[in-house]
């Protein structure tokens, strides 16, 4: 459903007289198969949404090729846009119309009768819970309403794949538990292509096959989200230790476990540990015969932030808390895009 190779994106920014040449995209090779939901990961700035509006022919690459359900994104850029649904983060409704004037202008945007729109429409309202929303303003929608009337107007011309760039950013954890139902049905109802872009680990974790994770304009890692976490060495095992005078003893016992060195903070030590389900008896057993009082040990599984910690030397938690505020800011333009490219 989506092929790209090489695909290169590169700005030039001024500095005073000073041109700089910036690689967005550095050379991304992507496949994504007909059916899966892909979920697309990386920090701001890291060239997501770049790639993202050179998939959907929104801006054209400088370099490699790209094919969308079957279309090449320079050459055939009229195809690609009537075979897929789009739905910005930054929402494509205008406040201060009614919600369904929205999407019957939209779908005529595609050349559809304006009868078919209208039956669409009124169909995809009661699939995603906006049942007598048709004549309702967005300026007068919660959150999540006005999030599933983007994913109206991205379905409304019944594309095969549809790419969601931060659906669910801004919303509440209830609004976005429900809007990832609707995200699991584009593909279980309606047998759509899911190209999800977002910067919520969870999100991805659960609603993808597979994961890519962009860094500095290159594809770093691609694989399911198991699999991606079974390359991490080992589960984090925390202990916290009652007493100062025992945690030297303790983190001696946990490294004797660990294949890396442990960490010491105050009484808390941790360190990574392979299949801990099998080694934390044996370690219990052993501080519990050294006379060391715990307050506490927590077993962690590897996270999708501990595979891009591993994969980049950063954690992608901590890379987004520094470029998000709000996280909208970044994906309008992914940090990435200079405004004068997309003039």
């Amino acid at each position: 459903m989506i092929t790209a190779r090489g695909l290169v994106q590169t700005f030039q920014t001024r500095h005073g007289r000073q041109k700089t040449e910036v690689r967005a995209v550095d050379g991304v090779d992507l496949d994504v198969a007909e059916g899966e939901v892909v979920g697309f990961l990386g920090p701001n700035g890291a060239g997501k949404t770049t790639t993202l509006l050179m998939l959907t022919t929104l801006l054209r690459p400088t370099a490699g090729t790209a094919t969308v359900a079957g279309y090449d994104v320079v050459t055939q850029s009229e195809q690609v846009r009537r075979s897929i649904g789009y739905v910005s983060q930054a929402g494509g409704a205008f406040s201060g119309a009614r919600a369904g004037d929205e999407v019957m202008d939209h779908g005529m945007l595609y050349g559809l009768r304006r009868s078919v729109v209208e039956e669409r429409g009124k169909a995809l309202f009661e699939q995603l819970q906006l049942d007598g929303l048709w004549h309702r303003m967005p300026k007068n929608m919660s959150g999540g309403q006005k999030r599933r009337l983007d994913i109206v107007m991205g379905l409304i011309n019944e594309p095969g794949l549809v790419f969601l760039d931060e659906p669910t950013t801004g919303l509440d954890p209830q609004a976005r538990a429900n809007l990832w139902e609707h995200i699991r049905n584009l593909r279980e109802r309606r047998g759509a292509t899911v190209f999800l872009t977002t910067h919520y680990l969870d999100e991805a974790d659960v609603l993808s096959d597979r994961i890519l994770i962009i860094d500095q304009g290159r594809i770093v890692a691609a694989d399911t989200a198991d699999n991606l976490k079974a390359q991490v060495s080992g589960d984090l095992v925390e202990i916290e230790v009652a007493s100062d005078q025992h945690v030297t003893e303790a983190a001696a016992k946990l490294a004797s476990i660990c294949e890396r060195d442990v960490e010491v903070d105050g009484r808390l030590v941790r360190g990574r540990v392979p299949r801990a389900g099998r080694a934390v008896p044996g370690l219990l057993r052993d501080i519990d015969r050294a006379g060391i009082d715990l307050d506490s040990i927590e077993v962690h599984r590897p996270t999708l932030d501990d595979v891009f910690l591993s994969l980049t030397g950063r954690s992608l938690r901590d890379a987004e808390a520094t470029n998000d505020a709000p996280p909208a800011a970044d994906d309008a333009l992914d940090s990435d895009v200079p405004e004068e490219a997309l003039r």
